[in-house]
């Protein structure tokens, strides 16, 4: 027996092939599968054998010669299983996939003289409020999504084409394997579980009252795929279609007490009538949209809270009676698998799973990017974080530093490795997270510390339009371009964690910085505006507003400022609080002060501001002339007083002294973070 199967690498697909391969031994299966996808195709074709062989094409448009179909043989059977099954889809993918693919898929069972065995869903019944049997199809209904009509109209085709031989499968909602608890993604009860694992934090003795709302039909993928392979060669049924539903209906009650004990949730101890979740299921305008926005955030689609309660109440005893014929099980009741289901899905699919923090500590087995990892700030985070356990991916320019953290942090039994990356060059970032994606999995934290620093007043910057260029280059966009490029991955893990090395200038708005401390302005900016719309994917932010550091960066300009510099290690310390604890800002209180003070007494703090400005000028090279050699003092004798010379002057600006009561209330306030 030979069969194509489209779809084969999908959820319910590679089940039917391994149920084919298994229980047909004489079966030749190939398997429809993308080019893109035959890396998938090879990891299963392992286990499958040399008797499942893949089939590279595309659907809609398959493209399979004449050729190639002659070289498949006599083909008996076309199984199609390749579709959306996702009512959250747009209408466009939903149409191509599911009927423009049906549609290809019933050319090419003509093709090849095969029966076609199509799986659509009980979805085609839509809001029918009666008793749909499995000789029903187009009995007045109303499709109230892309999804229900899409597998309508692909249903549709495949009755409506003159001379194909044709079986149909309308599964219920499908969830995972009743023996294993298997399953491939979040859908139908599985959008409830992560409301439901928020429950476990109450007293086992707490009172849950449900109401038994939200009734739908549930059936695991094992018994779907032996139902379907034994339908496919069960005699005299061509033109019939078959409901793979489970006799009864199952609501929220149900679900709750079947997870109820697996999940550790407190045990139901009664009901409450239907029509109080009326109120939530059935709102309208304004209402609705507070509805919608509330369920998002605890990361229900709101598509699904339209069709929580199946209308139609599907009848298979005709179905029940061919499978038990053919040896094959009825449904098993839901509670006797649901731990199994919990259980699965709390391992493997649970979207909060990545945020869970390992017992050992916060940081263990993370996956953390570091840039600027070669020197000062980052090269002491990377240390850091690693001996906290973390797997340190350290990013820079030049490889020969990096090369030299690595081996120190695996000499102290530390795990890092390193990518040369330039983050100003969208190609070089596309490919170090793509690389680092492929290698290692996923990524949890990235630290964006890569900077450059610039100290030069804007009266000696009119003809150096090029330092804000670069600067703006290296410390806003190179950032933004590693957050834009881990974005998606994070979406779909529904976590990530951004901490951005910031700067106390921000708060303060130090003179001599107008090319440097903009930069940091608008990162704080995008984080803040980018965390507020990633909230419900769990994606958050940390901006840093770090103290003078005592890095090389700074050492053109280190006797300028007036604040000494906070060691690397202080700084790494924050970078660690920032993965670990994740508040939105980590504060020194000078620049708290500072901050306080613009906004409160915004002329006082300008006026300080300026005096600052005065009393520390340019450096030699920021005015663009040649620092002069310090002279040798002459020798001299003490004078007649015996009273000691008095200390030279410091150098000035415009005349004025250096400000030394403004510098000692400076120093007055340590640069520790709150």
């Amino acid at each position: 027996m030979r069969y194509v199967v489209t779809g084969g690498t999908g959820f319910i697909g590679r089940r039917v092939v391994s149920q084919l391969l298994a229980t047909r031994p004489d079966a030749e299966v190939w398997v429809l599968v993308r080019r893109q996808s035959l890396g998938r195709f090879e990891q299963l074709a392992a286990e499958w054998g040399e008797r499942a062989r893949p089939l590279v094409g595309e659907l809609p448009g398959h493209d399979l010669t004449d050729e190639t179909l002659a070289g498949l043989g006599d083909v008996d059977h076309l199984v199609h299983c390749a579709a959306i099954y996702d009512i959250t889809v747009g209408e466009a993918e939903q149409r191509a996939a599911n009927v423009e693919g049906t549609r290809a898929v019933i050319a090419l069972a003509q093709r090849l003289d095969a029966t076609m065995h199509h799986v659509s869903s009980i979805a085609v019944a839509g809001d029918f409020p009666g008793e749909y049997t499995e000789d029903d199809f187009d009995v007045g209904q109303q499709l109230p999504t892309p999804y229900h009509q899409t597998k309508f109209e692909a249903e549709l085709l495949v009755r409506s084409t003159p001379g194909l031989r044709h079986r149909i499968y309308r599964p219920a909602v499908v969830v995972g394997d009743s023996r294993t608890g298997e399953m491939d993604k979040i859908d139908g009860p599985y959008y409830f579980f992560g409301v439901l694992a928020k429950l476990a934090v109450l007293p086992s003795l707490t009172p849950m009252l449900l109401p038994d709302t939200g009734r739908t039909n549930i059936v695991p993928v094992d018994y779907v795929v032996e139902a379907i392979v034994a339908l496919m060669h069960a005699e005299g049924s061509d033109g019939r279609a078959f409901h793979l539903t489970a006799p009864k209906s199952i609501g929220l009650r149900g679900i709750y007490r079947g997870v109820a004990k697996e999940a550790g949730l407190p045990a139901p101890r009664g009901s409450l009538p239907r029509s109080m979740a009326a109120p939530v299921l059935k709102v309208s305008g304004r209402a609705k949209v507070l509805r919608n926005m509330a369920v998002t955030q605890l990361g229900i689609p709101v598509e699904v809270l339209d069709l929580v309660e199946l209308a139609p109440t599907f009848i298979s005893d005709e179905t029940r009676k061919i499978l038990q014929d053919n040896g094959i099980a009825a449904v098993p009741e839901f509670a006797d698998y649901a731990p199994k289901l919990w259980r699965y899905w709390a391992e493997h699919l649970d979207p909060d799973r990545a945020r869970r923090d390992d017992p050992s500590g916060p940081l263990q087995h993370r996956h953390v990017i570091i840039t600027g990892a070669s020197s000062g700030i980052g090269r002491a985070s990377a240390i850091a974080i690693a001996e906290r356990g973390a797997t340190v991916f350290a990013l820079a320019r030049t490889g020969g530093a990096l090369d030299q953290l690595v081996a120190e942090i695996r000499a102290n039994g530390g795990q890092a490795y390193a990518f040369t990356c330039d983050v100003t060059d969208s190609d070089s970032v596309e490919h170090t997270i793509k690389d680092i994606l492929g290698r290692f999995g996923h990524v949890d934290y990235l630290v964006n510390n890569a900077g450059r620093s610039i100290r030069r007043s804007v009266v000696n910057s009119t003809d150096r339009l090029h330092d804000y260029e670069r600067v703006m280059a290296v410390n806003y966009f190179g950032a933004v371009r590693m957050v834009l490029a881990l974005l998606p991955h994070w979406r779909e893990r529904r976590f990530g964690h951004v901490v951005n090395v910031s700067s106390a200038g921000v708060l303060a708005r130090n003179p001599q910085y107008s090319s440097y401390l903009p930069t940091k302005a608008a990162l704080d900016a995008f984080s803040e505006v980018v965390a507020a719309e990633t909230l419900s994917d769990h994606i958050t932010f940390t901006n840093i507003h770090m103290p003078l550091v005592k890095t090389p960066m700074i050492v053109p300009s280190q006797r300028l400022n007036p604040v000494p510099p906070i060691s690397p290690e202080r700084a790494a310390a924050m970078v660690v609080r920032g993965l670990v604890e994740k508040p939105a800002r980590i504060d020194t209180p000078l620049g708290t002060l500072a901050e306080a003070g613009n906004h409160f007494t915004p002329k006082l703090s300008r006026r300080i501001l300026h005096q600052l400005y005065l009393g520390y000028p340019d450096s030699a090279a920021a005015r663009g002339i040649s620092p002069e050699p310090a002279a040798t003092p002459p020798a001299s004798t003490p004078p007649a007083s015996g009273r000691r010379p008095r200390r030279p002057v410091r150098a000035v600006t415009g005349g004025i002294r250096t400000p030394r009561p403004v510098k000692r209330l400076v120093r007055l306030v340590p640069g520790v973070h709150w």
